[in-house]
C-alpha cells in the first residue's frame, strides 16, 4: 500500500513542500530511502523504526521504499523523520490517511518517539499558508515561532504516540495562536543605553548620522577608548523594526537554528561580532549544504568589525558585495541560493599594531614600514564602501568623572527617527529607503550643490585625492546631515562636516 505525506525542505530562507511517498511491498525486508537523500535523511530509517516500535506499534517485516519528491533535490536534515513514521503508519491502516493530507508534517524523532525540534520552522509555516494547506504538525519546541503566521493551524507535538491520536480523532491538540501585537510590545528593548557612554560627543555625532542614513562607518582609536562599547550602543538608536524586516530577519535565524525559543520573532535589530579569525564562508556563507553567513544573520541590523586590519584579506574583500546589493549569491554546481544581506557595517581598528600612535599619553613602539604594512591589509575599495571614518581618542578623566548625565538613546532615536521620517517621503516611489542606499541617479537628483559647497568639495577631492566613491558618499552623508537639521537643501556647513569624515582615507591606504 501507499501512504502520501506532506513535508518541507528550506531551500536559502524560503521552504517549498516535499512529497513523501511511503510504498510497503511484499519482500524480504528492507528499508529505502530515494530522492538524493543525505546523511541525516538516510539515517533516519533507524530512528524511524526504533520510534515506531517503542511507541506501542509493530514495524512491518516488508520492503519499504520511501520517496522524497521532487527526487531531483538534495534532501538534508532530520526533519523527515515523523513525515516518514506517519507514512508508515498510514500505508499499514493505523493511521486515517484522509486527514493526513490536511497538514505539513515536521520533526525529528527520538528513539522513544518523542518529537525534538527543528531548524527552519518559519519558513515552512509561511509555506503551509502560501500553498493552502490547513495546517503544520511540528515539534512543540518550534510552536510558538511558527505561530506568528495566522490564517493557519498550529499543531505543537510531543510525541509519535499523540501525532497518531490526533490524526485518528482519539485526541485533540489545541492550536498555539499568537498575537501579532503582543510579540511586538516590548520590541526595543536593549541592554545598552547611550547614556552609559562617557565624552565622545563627537563619535556620537558620527554614529547619529551613521543610523540617520543607513551609513557604514570605522572607528580608529587606541585600546580602551570605547570604540566597541559605542557600537554596540549603535543599534539602541536605529529604527524600530517593521513587521516585515522581523519576519525577513527570523527566517534567517530560523534556518540556522538561532531562534531564542521563548521568542516567536527576532524583535530587535541584529548585531553580530564576528571573531578576526571567521573564514570568508563563515562570514558569507557558504559549505557543502549552503548555510547563511554573519552578513546576512546581521540583516538588518549592525555588523561589527573589531580588530579590522587583523581579519584575513580575502575574507573582507568579499564583503564588496553584500555592501553594494545588500544581499549575497552562493553559486554551486547544482544550485544558486540568494541570502539577504542588508547591514550597516561597523568596523573598529588601532591606528597602529601597539594601537598607541595616536596616544598623546604612551609613545607608540612601531617602525614606519609596520605601520604602513598594517594599514595596507584594509584595501582602498573596501575603505570607498565606509562613509563614515572617525578617530576616536583617549575618553580624558574630568570626562569619565564628570557627575553630568549624557543624552540617552531614546533621545537619539527621535531625532534619527525623524531624519528616515522625511528619506521615506523623498523616496516613497522609489525601491529604496534611506540616503546610504541612493545610486547615482538618486544622488543628482537629490543632492544638488550651490556654488560655495561645489567650490568646497572640489578642494577636498584635490587635497585629500578622493575617489569618485568617495565623492558620492560624501554627498550622501551632507544629505543625511541636512535631514537631521529638517533644511531641504544641502549647505556648505554640512558638506564641511561631511567632508571631515573622510579625512582617513589619505593615512589609512
Amino acid at each position: 500500500m501507499i501512504a502520501k505525506i506532506y513535508s518541507s525542505a528550506v531551500a536559502g530562507i524560503d521552504a517549498y513542500v516535499v512529497q513523501v511517498e511511503v510504498d510497503i511491498a511484499r519482500g524480504l525486508p528492507a528499508f529505502s530511502t530515494v530522492g538524493l537523500p543525505e546523511g541525516a535523511v538516510r539515517e533516519s530509517k533507524d530512528r524511524v523504526k526504533s520510534a515506531i516500535k517503542n511507541s506501542g506499534f509493530e514495524f512491518p517485516s516488508h520492503r519499504i521504499t520511501v520517496n522524497l519528491a521532487p527526487a531531483d533535490i538534495k534532501k538534508e536534515g532530520s526533519a523527515f523523520d515523523l513525515p516518514i513514521a506517519v507514512g508508515i503508519l498510514a500505508a499499514t491502516d493505523l493511521i486515517a490517511s484522509s486527514l493526513v493530507s490536511a497538514y505539513l508534517i515536521l520533526g525529528e524523532l527520538s528513539l522513544n518517539g518523542e518529537i525534538k525540534p527543528i531548524r527552519g520552522t518559519l519558513p515552512t509555516a509561511l509555506s503551509v499558508k502560501r500553498n493552502g494547506f490547513q495546517g503544520l504538525i511540528i515539534p512543540e519546541a518550534n510552536a510558538l515561532e511558527a505561530s506568528v503566521v495566522d490564517g493557519i493551524e498550529i499543531i505543537p507535538a510531543r510525541s509519535l504516540g499523540q501525532v497518531t491520536e490526533f490524526l485518528n480523532g482519539f485526541h485533540s491538540i489545541t492550536p498555539l495562536a499568537q498575537n501579532q501585537e503582543r510579540v511586538f510590545s516590548g520590541a526595543q528593548s536593549y541592554p545598552f543605553d547611550f547614556n552609559e557612554v562617557k565624552g565622545q560627543e563627537h563619535v556620537k555625532r558620527a554614529l547619529e548620522i551613521a543610523a540617520a542614513g543607513g551609513h557604514n562607518i570605522i572607528m580608529v582609536g587606541p585600546p580602551g577608548s570605547g570604540k566597541t562599547m559605542l557600537a554596540q550602543r549603535l543599534p539602541t538608536i536605529l529604527p524600530n523594526l517593521t513587521f516585515e524586516e522581523a519576519l525577513e530577519t527570523s527566517k534567517i535565524y530560523s534556518v540556522m537554528g538561532l531562534m531564542p525559543h521563548d521568542q516567536a520573532l527576532i524583535t530587535t535589530r541584529p548585531f553580530r561580532s564576528p571573531h578576526h579569525t571567521v573564514s570568508d564562508a563563515g562570514l558569507i556563507g557558504g559549505g557543502q549544504f549552503p548555510r547563511p553567513g554573519e552578513v546576512s544573520l546581521a540583516h538588518n541590523g549592525v555588523l561589527f568589525l573589531d580588530e579590522l586590519p587583523e581579519f584575513k584579506k580575502n575574507v573582507l574583500e568579499v564583503l564588496r558585495q553584500p555592501l553594494e546589493d545588500g544581499r549575497v549569491t552562493i553559486a554551486r554546481a547544482v544550485t544558486s541560493l540568494t541570502y539577504p544581506a542588508r547591514f550597516m557595517l561597523v568596523a573598529a581598528m588601532n591606528p597602529c599594531p601597539c594601537g598607541f600612535q595616536s596616544d598623546p599619553q604612551r609613545e607608540c613602539q612601531c617602525t614606519f614600514p609596520q605601520i604602513q604594512r598594517y594599514k595596507s591589509k584594509i584595501s582602498g575599495p573596501l575603505l570607498d564602501r565606509i562613509d563614515l571614518q572617525v578617530e576616536v581618542p583617549t575618553v580624558k578623566f574630568k570626562d569619565l568623572a564628570s557627575p553630568a548625565g549624557e543624552e540617552s538613546s531614546s533621545t537619539i532615536r527621535e531625532r534619527v527617527m525623524a531624519a528616515r521620517e522625511r528619506q521615506k517621503d523623498r523616496f516613497q516611489s522609489k525601491t529604496i529607503f534611506c540616503n546610504a542606499q541612493m545610486g547615482p541617479r538618486q544622488i543628482k537628483k537629490f543632492c544638488p550643490l550651490d556654488a560655495e559647497s561645489q567650490s568646497l568639495l572640489e578642494k577636498a577631492m584635490d587635497y585629500l585625492g578622493l575617489s569618485a566613491r568617495a565623492y558620492h558618499r560624501i554627498l550622501k552623508i551632507s544629505r543625511t546631515i541636512a535631514d537631521l537639521e529638517n533644511i531641504p537643501d544641502i549647505r556648505p556647513h554640512q558638506v564641511s562636516e561631511a567632508i571631515q569624515y573622510r579625512n582617513l582615507d589619505r593615512r589609512l591606504i
